[in-house]
Order: structure tokens, then C-alpha cells, then sequence
């Protein structure tokens, strides 16, 4: 939900528009019947600027988010100014083996997720079924080709935290490479959350790179 952006909105807001979107089914955004998809996402984010009359957008995605974005720089180059992706991997071979294996700052994670859907969602006791209708994406989400993410025309950055604990990273590395205009920005001592560990180094690069000419 928006509210995971808290630490970067008033450093961005200080210089930039900044729109904050709930993904469909999650935060206040409400879940639909139909099954997800981040095609589906991504045309959500385009609606939302549209509603609001706005032609272009540098677009900012975290895991999800980061999938969402690649969406939007591959099918809707024409409304994208620049992407920041950060967390996010291009296909499955950039996971992380998870079977069996415990995450203590995803467990942290899941409990403030589901503290923030009882808070703010109109469907405060459905958590478990958001999740079960997102699990899916979640395990094949489709991913992109090298040539889709070559076809990539924004500036970009592809960034990671150096011991992100799902993905791997030389496939964000691999990403900066293929990305014809993209750089690679590695955070130190940081993990799939580097957004929250370490906001002042994370809030710097996003807010340079978006107000860069």
C-alpha cells in the first residue's frame, strides 16, 4: 500500500508531483473477481493517471511496484518519463530458492502488511484471501524477454539492496545492461527493504535521479 512509501513522499514532495497509488486489492484499493496480473496493475497505474489528467509520469516501483513499472516501459513507453525499479527481477531464474527457508524480516514484514490491511482496507478481515488471490502472480508472474526489456526507451535505474533475500543479484545487474539507458545502484547493508533500512542513502538516489535534466 501506499503508506510503504512514507519515508520517501516528503523528500520527493519537496521537488516533484508525487501520486501514491494502492495496487488493486491491497491497502484502500479494493479486489476484483477477476484474477490478477501486472498487465492488469499496470493498467490500473495508467487509469489513475488519466483520471487525473496527466499525459506522462516518472514512474517509481518496489518489487510489485518494480514488475508494474517494467509493464508501463515496455507496452506504454510514450507515457513514461523515467523508471526507478528497485527489488524487482525480469524472470524466475532471479528468485531466490524460498522452499523451507524462513525470513525474519519478511515474517516482520507479513504481520505490518496484515496490521495495514485491517487498518485501512473495507474488507478488514479478508488478509488471507488477498493473499490467496495474489499467490499466482506471485509464482509465475509471467516475467519479461531480454529483447522487451532492450526495447526499454526511459532512463532507468535498476537498483537492489546487496543482500536482498529474494532476489538474485546478477539479474538486477544483468537488467542495468540490457536497459539501453539504465545504471545500476547497489544499496549497502541493505536487504528487499532498503526503502525503510536505509531511507536517507535510498531518498538521495531516487530524488537526484528524478530531478536530474
Amino acid at each position: 500500500n501506499g503508506d510503504h512509501w512514507s519515508h520517501q513522499v516528503p523528500a520527493l514532495a519537496e521537488k516533484l508531483h508525487v501520486i501514491v497509488i494502492d495496487s488493486r486489492g491491497q491497502g484502500r484499493s479494493t479486489r476484483t473477481k477477476a484474477a490478477p496480473s501486472y498487465d492488469m496493475m499496470a493498467t490500473d497505474t495508467l487509469a489513475v493517471l488519466d483520471h487525473l489528467d496527466i499525459k506522462q509520469a516518472a514512474i517509481v516501483g518496489w518489487s510489485d511496484g518494480g514488475e508494474i513499472a517494467l509493464k508501463l516501459g515496455v507496452h506504454h513507453p510514450d507515457r513514461i518519463t523515467k523508471l526507478f525499479i528497485f527489488g524487482a527481477n525480469y524472470d524466475a531464474k532471479g528468485s531466490k530458492p524460498r522452499a523451507g527457508k524462513s525470513f525474519p524480516t519478511f515474517d516482520a514484514y507479513g504481520a505490518k502488511c496484515r496490521a495495514d490491511y485491517k487498518r485501512l482496507s473495507k474488507t478488514p478481515k479478508q488478509f488471507d484471501a488477498l493473499v490467496q488471490w495474489l499467490l499466482p502472480i506471485w509464482r509465475n508472474p509471467m516475467g519479461f524477454t531480454k529483447d522487451q526489456l532492450k526495447s526499454i526507451k526511459a532512463p532507468t535505474i535498476v537498483a537492489d539492496g546487496d543482500h536482498d533475500e529474494i532476489i538474485v543479484l546478477s539479474q538486477i545487474e544483468e537488467m542495468a545492461k540490457l536497459i539501453p539507458n539504465a545504471r545500476l545502484e547497489v544499496f549497502a547493508d541493505t536487504s528487499h527493504f532498503a526503502l525503510w533500512q536505509d531511507p536517507a542513502s535510498f531518498n538521495k538516489v531516487v530524488v537526484d535521479f528524478l530531478t536530474a535534466p
